[in-house]
């Protein structure tokens, strides 16, 4: 499915509109991702997901065609308190949720604080433990580093970041390039940006570490064996301290929806509907 083919719909929690994507019918399925991301990064699976689930894909607060408030706190603990809000407003109790990256550690922290939100759990190349900022993201922490970069020194370095969250270097299109820098263009976006960066921080995952063992929902711990961003040895300390958690791997590194869209909706869908 091309980016032309969807349309955000938008609410308003906690004061800030948050977009969102809307397919299907059935049992909700809330669908989360990362950073530099948005609901975008789900739209290649997002067709096979909604032919058996009423499938919501929001752009996190700070991201995609959300708000980008000046001096909202845009952490993962901040944003696991913005999905419940809408979660709330439309009229959904319990979800199964899917998380890629930082969006896995806003599940988490669901899980952990609000386990009756949640029915199933995916848990894709998710941050956990001690596991980031990556050490790409970690010279753009230090402070000058935002006064240091124009908005045209960022939009490149995300166009070369990309490719390096790939198996096959080939994965990283023009079109996946354009629909992650779009966001984050010019000064305001730029701005937004390093705001998300300065919220990179392990602490929120090593908070919930030890509670992990409490998480009672049944989970998929889905991985890039390739993965060079979350490394896959991640993967097998999440499968070892959620209880019954069953890992997966995929032939993929990073972006695992975009090098095997199929492989990625098939393990979902037998996942969900088990």
């Amino acid at each position: 499915m091309s980016e032309s083919n969807l349309e955000h719909q938008y609410l308003q929690v906690d004061g800030h509109r948050i977009a969102y994507l809307e397919q299907g019918e059935g049992a909700p399925l809330i669908l989360l991702h990362g950073i530099p991301m948005s609901g975008l990064l789900w739209r290649k699976i997002l067709p096979q997901l909604a032919q058996t689930h009423r499938v919501i894909v929001p752009d996190m607060l700070n991201y995609g065609e959300s708000d980008k408030p000046l001096d909202a706190d845009v952490s993962i603990a901040a944003q696991s308190k913005i999905l419940i809000g809408l979660m709330d407003a439309l009229g959904i109790r319990c979800a199964d949720l899917v998380a890629h990256d930082i969006g896995g550690g806003v599940a988490q922290i669901l899980a952990v604080n609000h386990p009756e939100r949640i029915n199933r759990l995916v848990l894709a190349d998710a941050v956990c433990f001690d596991s980031w900022p990556i050490p790409e993201f970690e010279p753009l922490q230090e402070p000058g580093a935002e006064d240091d970069m124009s908005a045209q020194e960022l939009e490149q370095m995300l166009r070369d970041f990309l490719p390096k969250g790939m198996h096959d270097e080939s994965n990283a299109t023009s079109e996946l390039a354009d629909i992650v820098v779009r966001p984050w263009q010019g000064e305001t976006g730029k701005k937004a940006f390093f705001r998300n960066l300065r919220r990179l921080n392990p602490e929120y995952t090593l908070a919930i570490a030890d509670e992990l063992k409490n998480i009672p929902h049944q989970t998929l711990v889905l991985w890039g064996q390739h993965d060079e961003f979350q490394k896959p040895k991640y993967a097998e300390m999440l499968r070892d301290a959620i209880p019954d958690a069953r890992l997966e791997w995929v032939d993929a590194a990073h972006w695992i929806t975009e090098e095997r869209p199929a492989d990625v909706a098939k393990k979902l869908i037998e996942f969900l509907n088990s």
